[in-house]
């Protein structure tokens, strides 16, 4: 079985949202220190490198991330690439077969994992509607974010928890194909987060 991983790395000085904790990882004991073993410990935004985020992150209601059910990132996905796009909307959907999908991924741009990307494409809130009505129950991006840098409204996050999906930011789709998968990403049970790291592995489906 083949997989790609397609989970953005997490290095120390990598890329950071605008004011969030940076990660970093140190050793806190060696075994020189120990006599027997290394430990490391991190600090770090839970929205670093690839995550899905929990509604309680935009809504202080809503459930957080030990609360969703983890089957929603395991299964069939398909990717597109959405390169180029100012932004995504109803008409940019109609044109891909996106019959039977209920996990959708956007290759939205190049990422190295050391840059923050000021600018990206944005799915319409009629897109999401959209996504929606055709009974797509997660949605992944390589972007930072579903809703602009400077967005304080988050439009794009709302109308997606209205809708009931489900979001994973920060994936590295770099070197992957657009296609058909199954999609293994599973959150962290981390009680009262507002999101979780995960690790992301898609396998191609061969038709």
């Amino acid at each position: 079985m083949t997989y790609i991983d397609i989970t953005m790395p997490l290095i120390n000085k990598g890329a950071t949202w605008p004011g969030d904790t940076p990660y970093r990882f140190k050793l806190s004991a060696t075994m020189k220190d120990t006599g027997s073993v290394n430990i490391g410990e991190i600090t770090s935004s839970l929205h670093n490198g690839t995550h899905m985020d929990a509604p309680f992150h935009y809504d202080n209601h809503g459930r957080t991330i030990d609360q969703l059910d983890v089957s929603i990132g395991i299964g069939t996905c398909q990717i597109v690439d959405v390169r180029g796009l100012d932004k995504v909307t109803v008409s940019n959907l109609e044109k891909l077969n996106l019959s039977g999908v209920s996990r959708l991924l956007f290759h939205m741009l190049d990422r190295d994992p050391a840059v923050f990307p000021e600018q990206f494409p944005l799915l319409t809130v009629e897109a999401v509607d959209y996504l929606a009505t055709i009974g797509i129950k997660l949605i992944g991006t390589d972007a930072p974010s579903v809703d602009a840098v400077n967005s304080k409204t988050l439009p794009i996050h709302l109308a997606i928890h209205k809708a009931r999906i489900t979001i994973i930011e920060n994936l590295y789709l770099n070197d992957v194909s657009a296609g058909h998968y199954h999609l293994y990403a599973v959150p962290l049970k981390i009680v009262g987060g507002d999101a979780s790291p995960v690790r992301a592995l898609v396998i191609p489906i061969v038709d």
